[in-house]
């Protein structure tokens, strides 16, 4: 063992593992989802509800262009505050580990053009109201997870998705690839991977590997991951979404019929 080796060794015997709680990362992530929630709750409200903005008529006689620019405004606001929690945690884990680094730095909100192709997207595939406002709560959880993503690819930092409770069998995949650097590879068209709507899954970062968050098992979950039937990653993931199905109809479940219990 050379000098430096034992100084390695050395330093990592004085400096305890650190274990993020469930209690304090599940307290981090339903501050997320009200955030997210309240968004998506006002939206519906505005739209369908008879003592709402518009009065209940209907999402067809809303003029596109204000429907629009009423979700950008929501979004606006609440992401700003998922941005602000999420640059909160960015810092404490930063502080807890040692590191002197620059303040984490909001993402930059969606613009109204993004707002208004997302809006638009899922009309063209449902007026189903609970669709269309989620699209408005995913927009505003997306400002809090581009946050996260892209501090850490300033400073060099490891993320994690980490699972919440029950899942969908592509977060859980997600989830089974563990802490990576986090790079642009995670990154598409200038947001984070994969945020879709009603789900309570987050990025989590890391700055050195002796912390982890409590009950999170990347381990686990690829396990689960190469365990299921298929050669390709789609096959597998079908095949995962098949037996939650088959366990949710089994116990004459309803509501979550792909979600995964992690």
């Amino acid at each position: 063992m050379t000098r430096e080796e034992w100084k390695q060794y050395r330093d990592s015997l004085q400096k305890p593992t650190q274990t993020i709680s469930l209690d304090t990362w599940t307290k981090y992530r339903d501050i997320l989802k009200k955030l997210s929630d309240k968004a998506a709750d006002e939206f519906r409200d505005a739209v369908w509800n008879i003592n709402g903005r518009w009065k209940g008529v209907g999402l067809g006689l809303i003029p596109r262009d204000d429907l629009i620019e009423f979700a950008y405004a929501l979004v606006a606001k609440y992401g700003e505050g998922t941005a602000a929690v999420a640059c909160e945690l960015y810092d404490e884990m930063a502080k807890l580990s040692g590191m002197n680094l620059a303040p984490a730095v909001p993402a930059e909100l969606p613009t109204i053009n993004e707002v208004g192709k997302a809006i638009n997207g899922t009309i063209k595939q449902s007026v189903n109201e609970n669709m269309v406002s989620g699209t408005v709560g995913r927009l505003v959880k997306q400002v809090g997870q581009d946050t996260t993503v892209r501090n850490a690819i300033r400073d060099g930092a490891e993320v994690a998705w980490v699972p919440a409770g029950d899942t969908c069998a592509f977060c859980l995949t997600l989830a089974s690839r563990g802490w990576q650097y986090a790079s642009k590879k995670i990154v598409k068209k200038g947001h984070a991977e994969h945020i879709h709507a009603n789900c309570d899954c987050a990025y989590a970062v890391r700055f050195n590997d002796r912390t982890n968050i409590e009950g999170y098992d990347p381990d686990k979950y690829l396990k689960m991951y190469e365990n299921a039937e298929g050669s390709t990653p789609e096959e597998r993931i079908n095949s995962m979404r098949r037996e939650a199905y088959a366990v949710d109809k089994k116990t004459e479940g309803s509501d979550n019929s792909e979600l995964i219990k992690v």
